[in-house]
Order: C-alpha cells, then structure tokens, then sequence
C-alpha cells in the first residue's frame, strides 16, 4: 500500500473510518426512507438516525470473531442503538450496503481527481502559451525531423489531458449507482422503487439491473480510464527524461540547491520525478488488468472481486492523485533551456529543411524520384561527414539551376516551417479564449540557469 505518499484528503476517504461512516449513511438513508414507505416504525428509524454508531475498535474485534464484516459493523452499531436497532439492515444484503457505500467513496475520490485534472490542465496551458514560439527541433525515432516550438509540444499534452478529463468525467459519472435488489438481485424483499428513492437519497442513481452486486464492467472501465490518465502522464515524463539527458539538455526538472543526485557522483542532476512518475504509471495499468478479470464472477456473485478491490481501488486512485499532483508541479516548476533548442535544431547545417526543399525542386518540374536522389545525397554527405547541408544545397548548380536561391533560402526559413503554430493554438485553445495571464512567479530560472 503507499498511502503514505497520499495527500490527506485521499487517504481520509479510503480510511476504515469513513468506509465504516459511510455505510453507515447508506444504512440511515435506507431506514428513513423504508419508515416513510410504512415498512419500518418510525420511532426506529429516529432511534437509528439519532443514535447510530460504532466504535471502530468493536467492529474489529467483532469479526475477528465473526469473520464477516457486514455483520460485525451492524452488531457493533446494534449494541450502541439498543431495542430499535432489529430495523437496522432490515431488508438488505450486505452488498445493498457495501457497494453503494463503494459507490460513495469512488465519487469522493473522483472529486479530488478531476480537481487535479483541471489544475495540471491549466499549468499546461499556460507554459504551453509562454513557449508558444520556441523553436525546437521535432523528433520521429528519436532522430532529428522538422523545426516545432516547445509551446506546440506543450499544447499537444495540453489537448490529451483534455481528453482525459473528458473520459473521466464519463467513468466518474458511470459509478455514481446503489442497489438495494436484495440477495440475487430480483427485489425479493423490497421493491425497485424503494431501491430508486434510497439511492436518491444518496445522490445516486439505481442501477437499471443487477445482481446481488453492481456489474464489475463499470469498475472496469473507471479503473481503465485511470490507467489512461497514468499513460498520459507517463508520456509526458518520458519525454522530459529524454530533453533532460546531458546529450539533449533542452529541458530539466526543478532541482533545488540542496538537492543531491547521487551518492558517489556530485555533479548528477536526474530526473527522479519523472522516473517516479514513470514506474508509479506501471503499477495503476496492472491494477486496470485486475479490474478486468473482476468483471467475471460466478452467477450471480462471488466474492473473488472484494479482496481485490480492497487494494486496487484505494491504490489506484491514490497513486493518480499523487501522479497528478506531482506532474502538475514539474510542468510549473520546468527548466526551460531556449538557447540549447535552438543549438540542437541549427546542429545538423539545416538538415531538419530537406522535406522543403525536396517539395520546391518538385515544384520546379523535377520528378519526386529525381528530387529525392539530389536531395538525399547532399543530406547522407553532410551527416556522415559532418559537413553543412545548406552550404552543399547552394553549391549545387543542378540544384540551384533549377530552383531560384531566393526560393532556396526560403526552403531553410525557420518562420516559414512555423507559420501554423497560431493556427493550431486556436484550434486547440479556442479563438476566444487567447492568451492566459502571465504568471506571478519569476520564470527565468525555468528558463536556464
């Protein structure tokens, strides 16, 4: 378990307390509202909503005895209700209780999620304008490709975490249900309608059908969207683990002076946020895959889910709050070395141009084939040799005697390459919503030392 890394309000949802607490909520409701149906006296139902509590420490110790904790928690709030308490749990299965009661607690943690949904959403956003028009060279296998800005790359996270909060919305939204259909499911002791208003009673909405539990396929699908996030968020810190390297060195994660990086080498800086963020990714996409082999239960239920979800629901939505918080603070926090992306794109003699000028000598009556080969063969020069490719371009007379220098020199235009990053901040940020307001924080020291 790693709640000690939790913020305390996430680990205060998945305490033994507020799971007991919230039992306990379902409990009321559902005796308040079967008192007002006529099927419980409503003296009890008071009795119970004024008096209904337990000692976590009793409740122990019952099912120590018992080995069944349902029953251990309505003994334990039974011997402190006293007479009235034969009406607590009176018509439901310790899954009307426990499962809605889950529902309640997924909802609360969601909360917190989609709040650091949106927050590491709006630090993307923000440094993704402030870098807006960084130039950087693009990548594909980890080669060098074609001039971007690091604000492009930054809006591209930006869109994806969109889409996260989107899906989670929906996963979120998906196990907001209760039950209270009884044993197997088929409201052998009270009725859906009884089942409809207890759940109302509760924010919730009634599951249309099930069985003596809520259908695992939800929890499945919730547990998916997690691991989604945690890919996202993966994603991101592998690429800066890669900008951070001593070869690239066009992007490093805060480091403090007090900081240290290794115990035998002092001049180390790495990227242990990142690499925590990275290997933290792993373990909620093993728990989705647990979330899957749940949805198989036998009939109408086992219990070989319970166990499971005792740890892959706490864990899980704990290690992505965690995650997103710890991201959030890296994206703000980022060292941002413009000078070094600019070194690392103009590296290559303008190599990263050969797309461009390949498209103008076609333009110009030279076959696609033809181009390719002049092309290509002043690139491999300068690449094995070390030599600058605009300076082999323009000292080509087969080259130049067909494409005008004026146009040659704007192949290797470096605005030309970028004059759709507008465009696609518009596209992505919306026409109207514009550039965020500038930070407080003094962002020279994210920008390099």
């Amino acid at each position: 378990m790693i709640a000690r890394y939790t913020r305390p309000e996430m680990g205060r949802i998945w305490s033994d307390e507020n799971r007991f607490r919230t039992w306990l909520a379902v409990e009321v409701a559902a005796t308040e509202t079967l008192a007002q149906a006529g099927l419980v006296p409503k003296e009890a139902a008071r009795a119970i909503r004024e008096r209904a509590d337990f000692n976590l420490e009793r409740i122990q110790e019952i099912e120590a005895e018992v080995r069944h904790d349902v029953i251990a928690f309505t003994t334990a709030v039974a011997e402190i209700v006293g007479p009235h308490a034969r009406w607590f749990h009176f018509g439901l299965t310790s899954n009307d209780v426990v499962d809605t009661a889950q529902a309640l607690l997924i909802q609360q943690a969601s909360a917190i999620i989609a709040e650091d949904l949106e927050r590491l959403a709006e630090v993307l956003k923000r440094r993704a304008w402030e870098f807006k028009d960084t130039p950087m060279v693009g990548r594909t296998h980890g080669m060098h490709a074609e001039p971007i800005t690091f604000g492009f790359k930054l809006a591209n996270w930006y869109s994806e975490v969109k889409r996260d909060i989107a899906r989670f919305e929906w996963a979120a939204a998906d196990m907001r249900v209760g039950k209270f259909s009884g044993a197997v499911g088929t409201f052998a002791h009270l009725t859906p309608e009884l089942e409809e208003k207890i759940c109302a009673r509760l924010g919730l909405k009634a599951a249309a059908v099930s069985s003596q539990v809520i259908q695992r396929d939800r929890h499945a699908a919730y547990l998916a969207t997690l691991a989604v996030i945690a890919c996202t968020l993966d994603k991101i810190t592998t690429e800066i683990r890669h900008l951070q390297r001593t070869e690239v060195r066009e992007a490093e994660e805060y480091f403090s002076e007090k900081q240290k990086g290794s115990s035998a080498m002092p001049h180390k800086r790495n990227p242990v946020t990142c690499e925590q963020i990275s290997g933290l990714a792993r373990v909620v996409r093993s728990n989705a895959q647990a979330g899957f082999e749940n949805v198989a239960l036998w009939h109408e239920r086992d219990i070989s889910h319970s166990s499971v979800e005792r740890i892959i629901l706490p864990d899980s939505t704990t290690l992505v709050d965690y995650m997103l918080h710890k991201a959030t603070n890296l994206i703000d926090t980022l060292f941002i070395y413009p000078d070094r992306m600019l070194a690392n794109l103009e590296s290559t003699g303008g190599l990263v141009f050969s797309g461009q000028l390949l498209l103008d000598l076609v333009e110009h009556g030279v076959s696609r084939e033809d181009a390719y080969g002049m092309v290509q063969r002043h690139a491999m020069h300068a690449w094995t040799e070390g030599l600058n490719f605009h300076e082999l371009v323009t000292s080509d007379k087969q080259i130049t005697g067909r494409v005008p220098r004026r146009q040659i020199e704007l192949a290797f235009d470096l605005k030309r390459q970028l004059r759709n990053i507008d465009k696609i901040f518009a596209r992505v940020f919306g026409e109207k919503e514009g550039r965020p307001a500038r930070p407080k924080k003094n962002s020279t020291k994210r920008r390099g030392r």
